[in-house]
C-alpha cells in the first residue's frame, strides 16, 4: 500500500499540532520528494548517514526528530549541508521533521516515551512552552540510590550517563526533559525533586545541581531522543498499512 504524501504530511500536523508552537526550525515538510510513500524510515538527526542508509532501506520518505533550516544558522547551503539536500533531491526522499511538537506529545513525545521506559509515573510538569508541558514531573516505582538510577539509565539507553551527586538523598520525586535542556536544572530545583534528568549538560549545570542539593543526570541528546520518532513512525505506518523502519546512527552526545 501507498499514501499520497500530501495525506501522509496532513495526518503529521493533525496528531503533532506545529501551528501552537514558535519553534526553532520549520516543522513538517522540509524538503519534497516522491508524491506517494510506501516506506518510512524514522531516526533522530537527518545526518548524512541516515539519508545513505533510508535510501538503500527503498525509502520513500525520512520521518526525523532534528532536521534543518534552524534559527540562527547560516542560511547558505554549502559544505555538509548541500550534500544532504543534493542526496535528498537526487534520491527523491521527502524529508519531515518535528522537533518541540514531537518533545511534548500526550502519546508519542520523547519526555512520555522516556519515561515508559525507565517506569516513571507522571504526576505534573514544572515548565511550558507555548502552553505545553514541556519538562515534566513525576515518581519512580520506589525510591533509588542515584547510582542505581545511573545504572537503569545506561541498561535502557545502552550508554552510561554522566551522573552528578547532588548530595546523599534518595531519588524519589524527580523532572525529566530529553536533549538539550539542562537550562531548566533551576526550576526542577526549586520543584522541589530529587533529581532532574536531561540529555546534555553545560559546565554551569554541575555547579548548580551541587549547590542546589539536587542529582542530576545528563543522559544524552541522541540517547534520550530516539523513542519519540520511533512511536510515531511505527504509528502512522498501522495509520496507513506502510512500512516503516528506525534506522539508529549513534551519537555519544
Amino acid at each position: 500500500m501507498t499514501v499520497s504524501l500530501r495525506e501522509f504530511c496532513a495526518e503529521c500536523n493533525a496528531l503533532l499540532r506545529p501551528r501552537d508552537f514558535n519553534d526553532y526550525c520549520p516543522n513538517g515538510l522540509q524538503v519534497e520528494g516522491r508524491s506517494r510513500i510506501g516506506k518510512i524510515v524514522s531516526g533522530v538527526t537527518a545526518c548524512g548517514e541516515l539519508i545513505e542508509r533510508a535510501a538503500a532501506a527503498g525509502a520513500d520518505a525520512l520521518l526525523v526528530h532534528h532536521g534543518y533550516f534552524w534559527k540562527g544558522e547560516s542560511p547558505v547551503i554549502t559544505g555538509y549541508r548541500k550534500r544532504r539536500i543534493a542526496a535528498l533531491l537526487q534520491q527523491d526522499l521527502s524529508l519531515v521533521a518535528f522537533h518541540l511538537p514531537l518533545d511534548v506529545h500526550e502519546e508519542f513525545g520523547n519526555n512520555v516515551q522516556l519515561a515508559r521506559r525507565l517506569g516513571l509515573r507522571i504526576d505534573g510538569d514544572i515548565h511550558r512552552h507555548d502552553g505545553h508541558p514541556l519538562v515534566l514531573r513525576g515518581r519512580l516505582a520506589e525510591p533509588v540510590e542515584l547510582d542505581s538510577l545511573a545504572a537503569r539509565l545506561a541498561e535502557t539507553l545502552g550508554q552510561a550517563p554522566l551522573a552528578i551527586r547532588g548530595g546523599d538523598h534518595m531519588i524519589d520525586r524527580l523532572a525529566w526533559c530529553t536533549g538539550a535542556a539542562q537550562g531548566y536544572i533551576e526550576q526542577a530545583a526549586a520543584a522541589g525533586v530529587d533529581a532532574y534528568l536531561s540529555g546534555e549538560i553545560s559546565e554551569q549545570t554541575v555547579h548548580a545541581a551541587r549547590e542546589s542539593g539536587l542529582h542530576y543526570l545528563a543522559a544524552g541528546h541522541h540517547a534520550t531522543e530516539r523513542y519519540g520518532v520511533q512511536a510515531l513512525g511505527e504509528h502512522l505506518a498501522g495509520r496507513f498499512g506502510i512500512a516503516h523502519e528506525f534506522i539508529d546512527v549513534p551519537n555519544p552526545a
